[in-house]
């Protein structure tokens, strides 16, 4: 299929991927954790097709230091979002699905202006529309 690579938790198989989608198929152990990372800017997803797995996931921000630990047993999925320290252990061996995607604000527009007749002859403009 695609590129594998050996872990020490088990492997991973890159089976898609594109400008804002990672798709994944891992392998992992009973009893071993990857490392405990972050990313900035996507969030990273996982399925579970067999085994067990637990997520963890550091809680930004907590005075406490909150950690976050959900047991994903096959059929599960969970996501982590962009930015929080995360890291997976295998309670049992089994198979995931690792995704990775960026989402993006479906509120991301700054307006300079308010839309508006540029043509002194147009002489209806739907009231509907006046704020946009």
């Amino acid at each position: 299929m695609g590129i594998k690579a050996g872990k020490i938790w088990g492997k991973t198989e890159l089976i898609h991927a594109n400008g804002v989608l990672e798709f994944h198929r891992i392998e992992y152990k009973k009893n071993v954790a990857c490392s405990k990372h972050k990313h900035d800017y996507k969030w990273n997803g996982f399925f579970i097709e067999s085994g067990e797995m637990m997520v963890r996931v550091w809680q930004q921000g907590s005075q406490q230091g909150l950690i976050d630990e959900t047991i994903l047993k096959a059929g599960d999925f969970t996501r982590v979002k962009p930015g929080l320290y995360h890291e997976f252990i295998g309670l049992e061996d089994g198979v995931a699905f690792e995704l990775y995607w960026a989402e993006f604000s479906h509120d991301d527009i700054t307006r300079e202006s308010q839309g508006h007749a540029v043509n002194e002859d147009v002489s209806a403009i739907d009231k509907t529309y006046e704020n946009e």
